[in-house]
C-alpha cells in the first residue's frame, strides 16, 4: 500500500506542477497560448516535477507516476500484475487530485482558464491531425520509456536516474507541447481531459492508447532488440 500511495503522491506532483504551469503560462492549445519561452518553462516544469518526485518516492515505488511506465515494467517482468493494477489506481487517483486542485485554483482566479489537457486538430498548437498525434505520442513515449529502462537497468547509472528521466521528459515536451501538449502518460492526460470536458475529453483516447502502445514497443525493443547485461 505504501508503494501505491507513493505513486499517488508522485503523480499528483507531476500533474499539479506540470499541467498547472501550463495553465499559468496561458496553455498550449489552439495556437493562441504560450510562446516559445512558455513552452520551455512548461517543459522544464514537467521535468523538474519528475526529478522532485523521483528523489522523494523513488526509494518506495520506483516513481513510475505513469501507467505507460508501469506497463513497460510489467512487460519487462519487473513487476507483478497485482502491483501494476495498484500502481495504475494510485497514479489515476493522484492525477485526479492534481487536476482537481488546478480546477480549484482556476475557479478562484479572475484570469486563469483551462486544465492543461492534450489535444489535436483545433486543440493542437500547430493544428496537428489525429494521425499525426498518434504517431507523435507513440514516438515520444517510446524514447521516454527506452531511456527509463536503460538508465534504471545498470547500478552504475541508477543513482542518476531521477535527473536523466527528468531531463528526458523535458526534452520530449519541448517538441511535443506545440504538437499535442505532450502526453506520454495516460494518467496525466485523462484527469485534465475529464475536468476540461468537450473536445479534450472526446480526444483523450488517443492520449491513453498511443502512450501505452509506445511503451509496449519500447519494452519489447529493449528486451529483445537491445538487451542489456551489466558487467559483473
Amino acid at each position: 500500500m505504501k508503494k501505491y500511495l507513493a505513486e499517488l503522491f508522485g503523480t499528483f506532483v507531476l500533474v499539479f506542477f506540470g499541467c498547472g504551469t501550463a495553465v499559468v503560462c496561458g496553455g498550449f492549445t489552439g495556437g493562441t497560448g504560450a510562446g516559445f519561452l512558455g513552452v520551455a518553462v512548461i517543459a522544464l516544469a514537467f521535468g523538474l516535477a519528475i526529478v522532485a518526485a523521483a528523489y522523494a518516492i523513488g526509494h518506495v515505488s520506483g516513481c513510475h507516476v505513469n501507467p505507460a511506465v508501469s506497463l513497460a515494467m510489467l512487460i519487462s517482468g519487473k513487476m507483478s500484475v497485482k502491483d501494476f493494477i495498484g500502481y495504475v489506481i494510485g497514479q489515476l487517483a493522484g492525477a485526479f487530485a492534481g487536476s482537481a486542485l488546478i480546477a480549484f485554483v482556476v475557479s478562484s482566479s479572475a484570469t486563469l482558464s483551462g486544465t492543461g489537457a492534450n489535444g489535436y486538430d483545433a486543440l493542437s498548437g500547430v493544428g496537428l491531425n489525429m494521425a499525426g498525434a498518434i504517431v507523435v505520442e507513440i514516438i515520444l513515449t517510446f524514447v521516454f520509456v527506452m531511456t527509463i529502462l536503460g538508465v534504471t537497468s545498470a547500478k552504475s547509472t541508477s543513482h542518476m536516474a531521477g535527473v536523466v528521466i527528468g531531463l528526458t521528459l523535458t526534452f520530449v515536451h519541448i517538441i511535443g507541447i506545440p504538437l499535442t501538449g505532450t502526453s506520454v502518460n495516460p494518467a496525466r492526460s485523462l484527469a485534465p481531459a475529464v475536468f476540461a470536458g468537450g473536445d479534450a475529453l472526446a480526444q483523450v483516447w488517443v492520449f491513453i492508447l498511443a502512450p501505452l502502445a509506445g511503451s509496449a514497443l519500447a519494452a519489447i525493443a529493449f528486451k529483445y532488440l537491445f538487451p542489456f547485461k551489466e558487467e559483473a
